[in-house]
């Protein structure tokens, strides 16, 4: 696994710092979090990506960050099913509904997405159905989100939602019993309004990615709106890298290091929920370093 840089190692220590003069209860994990696993909840295999980071590299990036397993939804799906055809036991596999000229922008408004989705989930073990955006409300879409929830619940699995706080509190509607992950806890919304939904939702799951920089504040130490968030709801959160460009494979070391940094400032037992023990609970895996390096 990568070592940490030097920069941010010293703003991992920095902030734990900070954490502990702050009074907290009980001692953040530090420098620990590296013996944890990581369940990267928000990972794309898209086809730019296919000749640039076959699969077998993007197991090695996975195994030299300590990532021991990942949900993974692609455009098109095939990248999603190359990835977890050659590394089963790593691969959590969820349904994205864009391909061909089905986008974020119209993917609800094509002629054939009911039939296109069935048929996938007919024939691959997706655990969700997403990542999926709903850019603007239109509740015009009503319909066609109610057979995607069926689907969803006779399946037993979940939607993964790019969306503000309103689409999710309109999906809730429609059926509240329908399982979500929230991608990127909203993104565009503050701690506050993620505490809200959570609040008022208590089956809401999210996961962080793209965060990673607000919950540390900038390099000033655990925001303490993302703080509350997180102490508020330990057994609803995860992390991820959200691969959704070559860039952020680029990337990807400092990534999974910049969610270990933040992770780093929590007591042991919410920094093992988030990393891992939370998709533990949710996917019916077991996940521990023991993964590394094997497919």
């Amino acid at each position: 696994m990568a070592k940490i840089s030097n920069f941010a190692l010293a703003l991992l220590l920095a902030c734990v710092q900070a954490t502990v003069a702050r009074g907290d209860d009980r001692d953040p994990i530090g420098a620990a979090i590296h013996d944890l696993p990581i369940f990267d909840a928000h990972i794309h295999y898209k086809e730019p990506a296919w000749n640039t980071y076959p699969v077998e590299s993007v197991i090695e990036m996975m195994d030299r960050n300590g990532v021991a397993m990942g949900l993974v939804s692609s455009t098109p799906d095939e990248g999603t099913i190359m990835l977890w055809e050659y590394a089963p036991n790593r691969i959590v596999p969820e349904l994205r509904p864009y391909h061909g000229s089905a986008g974020s922008s119209n993917w609800t408004k094509v002629t054939d997405m009911e039939a296109y989705l069935t048929n996938r989930l007919t024939r691959f073990p997706h655990e969700g159905i997403g990542e999926f955006h709903i850019h603007r409300l239109d509740t015009s879409d009503e319909p066609f989100f109610r057979s995607v929830i069926q689907m969803a619940r006779e399946r037993d699995i979940f939607l993964h939602v790019h969306s503000s706080s309103e689409p999710i509190r309109w999906l809730y509607s429609l059926d509240p019993q329908v399982k979500i992950i929230w991608a990127h806890a909203g993104l565009g919304d503050s701690a506050t309004t993620v505490f809200d939904l959570m609040n008022s939702h208590p089956e809401l799951l999210a996961d962080t990615s793209l965060r990673e920089n607000e919950i540390l504040g900038w390099g000033r130490g655990l925001d303490p709106d993302w703080k509350r968030v997180i102490f508020a709801f330990p057994d609803r959160l995860m992390v991820g890298s959200d691969t959704w460009v070559n860039g952020q494979w680029d990337d990807y070391d400092e990534i999974i290091q910049s969610n270990r940094a933040w992770l780093a400032l929590l007591p042991r037992d919410i920094a093992e929920q988030i990393a891992y023990r939370n998709a533990e609970r949710i996917f019916g895996r077991s996940i521990s370093m023991d993964q590394i390096g094997t497919r």
